[in-house]
């Protein structure tokens, strides 16, 4: 199996909404934004499925020192073989990719989330830095881009913490700040139960406010310079939309009825949404996500 396809098949079978958008990229920032993609995979099932700290430690250390592999030329690894390709082809930051290995230490080492700038720092390690890396691969002009990719970076990870909120308090991990728990008077316990019958869905609906706004920012920040080339940003922005969209029709209650968007549907968004901007962009119309 060459690196190239070894990659496609991670991005594939993860299930992720960003594969989809990908599809609607040139051959080459494909082929790129697969790497990439495959890279978070391998360091995210890292954190996810490796229960012994210390194995999963080794691990995430490996890839610390692939990624400096990558930029001497010298990968060992099919995904680091692919991301030597990419960082010859677009300006790949390697401390952008130590900072996603970074966001997974955090959860590797179960670093509780007390304020919300813990929070901020998590979000835009796991997902920020991964924005800010996937539009130099899209190609930018104005600077700003880099503002509207930390946001949407946000906007996404938000979504996922409310759409995985119950599967991740099962793995002892909860993402929601102590002090906003505190404020909403919401115990860990109630929220490893899914009890709703408290101030649980206050908070979550809280969240899902902010999801709501850093995917407004995000569009906002935007410059009309950039839409057209960071078009897959907005693609994989409506698939997590949507998402946002089903939590708050369940009003968040996920323990109930886990939210999930079959990949035909996530293909119908992203199409859709991309018919929608290659007509907006000629026609000046305003950017949307509601698809």
């Amino acid at each position: 199996m060459t690196p190239q396809q070894y990659c496609l098949d991670k991005t594939r079978g993860s299930g992720s909404s960003f594969f989809y958008a990908f599809l609607f990229l040139p051959e080459e920032k494909r082929r790129a934004m697969m790497a990439l993609y495959a890279f978070c995979r391998e360091v995210d099932d890292i954190a996810d499925e490796v229960s012994d700290q210390q194995v999963a430690l080794t691990k995430l250390g490996f890839w610390r020192d692939e990624v400096a592999r990558v930029f001497r030329d010298k990968p060992r690894h099919p995904v680091g073989r692919e991301l030597n390709w990419a960082r010859r082809h677009y300006p790949i930051d390697e401390e952008l990719l130590l900072e996603i290995i970074d966001g997974m230490l955090m959860d590797i080492q179960r670093q509780p989330m007390l304020r919300a700038p813990d929070l901020a720092l998590y979000a835009y390690r796991v997902a920020g830095a991964v924005g800010l890396l996937s539009i130099e691969i899209f190609g930018y002009t104005d600077r700003k881009s880099r503002d509207f990719a930390t946001s949407l970076g946000e906007a996404l990870q938000l979504t996922n913490i409310l759409r995985d909120v119950a599967e991740d308090a099962r793995l002892g991990r909860i993402y929601l700040p102590q002090e906003d728990r505190i404020r909403h008077g919401v115990s860990d316990q109630e929220i490893r139960d899914g009890d709703m019958s408290g101030s649980l869905p206050r908070l979550l609906a809280e969240y899902g406010d902010k999801a709501e706004s850093a995917y407004e920012q995000a569009l906002a920040s935007l410059p009309v310079a950039d839409r057209e080339s960071l078009r897959p940003s907005l693609l994989m922005a409506a698939i997590y939309h949507a998402y946002l969209k089903r939590l708050r029709a369940i009003g968040f209650d996920v323990w109930k009825k886990p939210v999930r968007i079959l990949p035909l549907t996530k293909i119908w968004i992203a199409w859709r949404a991309w018919r929608y901007e290659k007509k907006a962009v000629a026609r000046g119309l305003p950017t949307r996500l509601d698809f």
